[in-house]
């Protein structure tokens, strides 16, 4: 399998093994030991900085003689591949691909069923992640096509993560058990999600982007505050995107139809194009998607069929400019529209069908734009990233059962909730280059993320369908962050490294609010916190015979307090202000390749201590409010394992066991604690079964079985809510192909499964507890694609 990465660097546009290179880039010193030679290749890309594809085409060759001095990244490259069955071209700024060289009629591939080389660059500098003292999970864009996964919850038993199922666009995603619950307010996101090198989000549902034209999916686990801000605590969720190769045009286009038994059709389409634009100088790369969700919940008061309906369309543009060798500049502008036409939640007894009075639809819109200028050195690289998001979304709930303590004069009630979130973001970085023992890297952000968040209660009459407000809370919040980060290791002995980080912060926060109401007296509130501190981060790890690794690694995160200011009756004084919390991690960690290089097995065991948990709960009357919960302790150990089991079969599988005691329990908020965590079910796991074999000529079968287990959890602190979870998502899929064209057929859930996944339905309806969200019934369909 080919080896996927992405750099930080700029290089030149040149060609190895018979080409002619054009201007060089800058020189580095490198040291590269005897070793196979796709191993050295990947040794090359971290002292260089720079993305390596395709080092697998270089299997059964090996490096016989050290590499060391002062060289440009295409000398050194000549000769590592001088004399070997590859070669190697530049194909845009910083990435390098290896093809293997034609070989003559009598020749055969050697034999490969070692687990492949991958590289990443989840840590701002390119690194094999079997030598980082992170817990860490990538996937390529490939591996994620193969499988039909199209976000991060269908990629769930590739990449180890949890996804709430509150439906598209208003989810929450979870790493390592680390939940504050299933909703969505004021408190920051535990997991950064990060498209390139630009944030998306800080306390909005999970955009929910659609895996199109995406060269891999990078998984980092613990605390990531040193270089991606210190509020997020569990992980990091980074999708990484093709960019335009500056010497050749491609194209890609695939499309998707199914059906969902009692629900309605589905289908997509999807595609890229890639275009060189001007003497191996600009290049541009546009993928683009429009996605239909049939519905599959029947409402039998509103007589609507299928009433779950979403679409999601976007698009993705990237303009590269590489004017010479050793700096370029990326602009890139995508957005994303996406609405569902109701909720997916239902009660028990009625199957697939419902009884709401109104339909609760759901919007999430984002847009962005962001430029990256890259500057290399023979002794750093520079990075600057400036980038602006808007992000809006809405929410709309049937609050007829609640109507009662806003208005008398209501024959239906809905509550409304919008944001619009705007955020500029800078993030400028300088990291080492070379094979030296001392490396580093600084760094620089700063962000400005503005939020207008209107709700409003409307009472609905019959003359005034649309409704008439009752209750309405104008809130606008500002939060302004600058930071200074870095991070430096040093190799203080053979095989031993120690690292040291830190971020220093501000966090600025003003909020205003307005807040009126039919029945009580109105009020505003103007309030600023500020909050500052600094997120550490130790490791140390010693690497063990053929690359193997042990490590220890210590870190924190934290998050800002704030201010709540809904609700028509304020909330008691001690729960008008939310306080900031921090979360301490420590982590062992080993990985290993063994049997030949056929199984890569990473694992970890950590406690985490989670210090004045905040949480988003809703209040009796349905309006949501951010609270401190109280202290938790969390025990878990993780594993993966990649493995190549035989001819054209492999498999990749995750577990993870977690323990999770509350403790200092904030009696305020709730008299009836879980002992544990919500959405933080004690066992969970997933994996990937595939096989491929060769039919005839270029014809190809590969068979992939894929499936996930949730155990169960509860969705909330409160032990009167019922435990939820305890559920296995399961696809089958086939997939027939000639060179890049082929046919995919899939069934997901094929027995047709009924769970309460982790979801909660209308926090207005006072029988919440009863209220179960299933999975998408079985479900049938077929993918077309063609590649050129």
């Amino acid at each position: 399998m080919a080896c996927l990465a992405i750099a930080v660097a700029a290089a030149g546009v040149s060609v190895g093994a018979g080409g002619a290179a054009l201007a060089a880039s800058p020189r580095i010193r490198f040291h590269i030991e005897p070793k196979r030679l796709s191993e050295a290749l990947l040794d090359l890309a971290q002292q260089a900085n720079v993305t390596l594809i395709g080092a697998g085409a270089c299997d059964g060759a090996a490096l016989h003689s050290t590499i060391a001095g002062s060289l440009t990244v295409e000398q050194a490259l000549d000769q590592l591949l001088g004399g070997a069955p590859c070669a190697w071209t530049m194909i845009a700024p910083g990435a390098v691909e290896i093809r293997a060289l034609a070989r003559t009629s009598g020749a055969q591939s050697p034999a490969s069923s070692a687990v492949s080389e991958l590289l990443v660059t989840a840590t701002k500098r390119v690194r094999d992640p079997r030598q980082l003292a992170v817990s860490m999970t990538a996937v390529g864009g490939g591996d994620l096509q193969a499988t039909g996964a199209s976000d991060a919850a269908e990629g769930a038993a590739q990449l180890d993560i949890l996804s709430t199922n509150l439906g598209p666009g208003r989810d929450k995603l979870l790493l390592r058990g680390l939940s504050d619950g299933a909703y969505t307010g004021r408190a920051r996101s535990t997991v950064a999600t990060y498209l390139d090198d630009l944030p998306i989000n800080y306390n909005a549902p999970d955009p929910d982007l659609r895996l199109v034209d995406v060269e891999r999916v990078e998984i980092a686990r613990g605390p990531q505050s040193t270089l991606f801000g210190a509020g997020f605590l569990s992980g990091l969720y980074r999708i990484v995107s093709y960019k335009p190769d500056l010497e050749r045009f491609s194209d890609e286009l695939r499309a998707s139809s199914s059906l969902t038994e009692h629900g309605s059709p589905s289908g997509d389409i999807e595609g890229y194009v890639n275009m060189p634009l001007w003497h191996d100088i600009v290049g541009a790369r546009i993928s683009g998607y429009d996605e239909l969700d049939g519905g599959y919940l029947d409402d039998v008061i509103l007589k609507k069929a299928d009433a779950n309906r979403t679409e999601r369309l976007g698009a993705r543009s990237i303009f590269l400019l590489q004017p010479q060798s050793d700096w370029s500049v990326e602009l890139t502008v995508a957005g994303q529209h996406l609405r569902s036409n109701d909720t997916q939640y239902t009660t028990p007894g009625l199957g697939l069908t419902r009884d709401n009075r109104i339909a609760e639809p759901h919007v999430n819109d984002i847009g962005l734009a962001t430029v990256s200028v890259r500057k290399s050195w023979g002794w750093a690289d520079f990075t600057s990233t400036s980038g602006v998001v808007r992000h809006d979304y809405s929410s709309f709930y049937d609050a007829t059962a609640v109507q009662d303590l806003y208005t008398s004069h209501a024959q239906t009630s809905a509550y409304s909730e919008k944001a619009r979130v705007t955020m500029f973001v800078e993030d400028a970085f300088l990291t080492s280059r070379g094979a030296g023992p001392f490396q580093w890297l600084a760094g620089v952000y700063g962000s400005s993320t503005a939020e207008h968040s209107p709700t409003e209660f409307l009472a609905q009459l019959s003359f005034v369908p649309q409704g008439v407000p009752v209750y309405g809370d104008d809130r606008h919040d500002q939060v302004d962050e600058i930071a200074a980060y870095g991070e430096a290791s040093w190799a203080f002995a053979p095989k031993w490294l120690v690292e040291v980080g830190g971020r220093a912060f501000n966090i600025h926060t003003e909020t205003t609010s307005n807040v009126v109401s039919e029945r009580f007296a109105p009020r505003s509130l103007a309030q600023d916190v500020t909050f500052n501190g600094f997120a550490p981060k130790v490791s140390i790890q010693r690497e063990l015979s053929a690359g193997d690794l042990i490590y220890a690694v210590m870190s924190q995160g934290m998050r800002t307090g704030g201010v709540n200011s809904g609700g028509a009756v304020p909330l008691p004084p001690q729960q008008e202000i939310y306080s900031p919390d921090k979360l301490t991690n420590y982590e062992a960690g080993l990985k290993l390749r063994l049997w030949d290089d056929r199984v890569a097995l990473n694992s970890a065991v950590f406690y985490d201590v989670w210090k004045n948990i905040q949480t988003d709960q809703f209040r009796p009357s349905g309006i949501p409010f951010t609270t401190n919960a109280g202290d938790a302790g969390i025990l878990g150990l993780e594993a993966e394992a990649q493995v190549e089991l035989s001819q054209g079969l492999s498999a990749q599988l995750n577990a993870r066991l977690d323990r999770t005691r509350i403790t200092n329990a904030n009696p305020i908020f709730t008299s009836a604690f879980v002992d544990g965590l919500p959405d933080a079910p004690a066992v969970s796991g997933g994996g990937v079964l595939s096989y491929q074999r060769t039919l005839q000529g270029d014809w190809r079968l590969r068979l992939v079985g894929e499936t996930t287990y949730v155990g169960k959890s509860r969705v909330n602190f409160d032990t009167r809510f019922p435990e939820m979870g305890g559920y296995v998502r399961t696809k089958l899929l086939v997939e027939i192909r000639r060179r890049a064209v082929g046919l995919q057929v899939f069934l997901t859930n094929p027995t047709n499964a009924f769970n309460d996944t982790f979801a909660f339905g209308n926090p207005f309806n006072p029988t919440q507890i009863q209220q179960v969200t299933p999975q998408r019934p079985r479900t049938l369909g077929f993918t077309l694609f063609a590649a050129h």
